[in-house]
């Protein structure tokens, strides 16, 4: 887990793809247990730290991710996720299939909680981004993402029901290869500081391929 800030009320992270944001079945090491025992040990905390999980990352995908220190830092970023002032970007690698330069995705997205699968169903919640295409090479499209809401595998999901699923991505690219990791990736993210109210934007970049497309 990479640092990229901290403070009395926030500490910023770099998550590592393919770990998940907290326990689950798998029992495999997750991002929040990670970051407590970091706040414990830098800072010699006797008993059980609080770190508040503002917003989640599937667990395959890398990138700057947010974690409230204190009580009140977490209600008012969460106040900010609520009114859309908290900003995400994403980075990601879709299948060009005829893609536009830049676009408005708007749906609705129905999750089935026994698969963790999601479709586009009119009984779904509202989902919204925007994208603009940066590059091409080879039938692929690198897309910065401009996510206004946060549903459930929005982008992979969004991006695959118009026949631009992402590179790698296991369950909603048919014709991803078996241990392809999936092209998607927290790039950047904006915010207000919650307590002296400055505006803040962290970054972190993906490497490799196929983002060196």
């Amino acid at each position: 887990m990479k640092v990229i800030f901290e403070d009395n009320h926030l500490l910023v992270v770099e998550k590592p793809a393919n770990v998940p944001m907290q326990e689950d079945s798998s029992k495999d090491e997750d991002l929040l247990s990670i970051a407590k025992a970091y706040i414990k040990e830098k800072y010699n905390k006797p008993g059980e730290v609080y770190l508040g999980l503002l917003h989640r990352l599937d667990r395959p995908v890398g990138g700057v991710c947010v974690f409230a220190r204190t009580s009140k830092a977490a209600a008012r970023m969460s106040k900010q996720i609520g009114e859309h002032s908290f900003k995400k970007e994403y980075l990601a690698v879709v299948c060009d299939n005829g893609l536009k330069d830049s676009g408005h995705f708007e749906d609705k997205l129905l999750k089935d909680h026994r698969t963790n699968t999601v479709k586009v169903d009119p009984k779904g919640k509202q989902a919204s981004l925007d994208y603009e295409v940066l590059k091409r090479k080879d039938n692929l499209a690198l897309v910065r993402v401009y996510l206004h809401t946060g549903r459930s595998h929005q982008i992979r999901v969004q991006f695959s029901s118009r026949n631009h699923p992402l590179w790698g991505d296991q369950r909603y690219n048919k014709k991803a290869i078996a241990g392809q990791q999936i092209a998607l990736w927290s790039n950047r993210i904006t915010f207000t500081h919650p307590i002296s109210g400055e505006t803040l934007s962290f970054v972190s970049e993906p490497h490799g391929y196929p983002f060196d497309i």
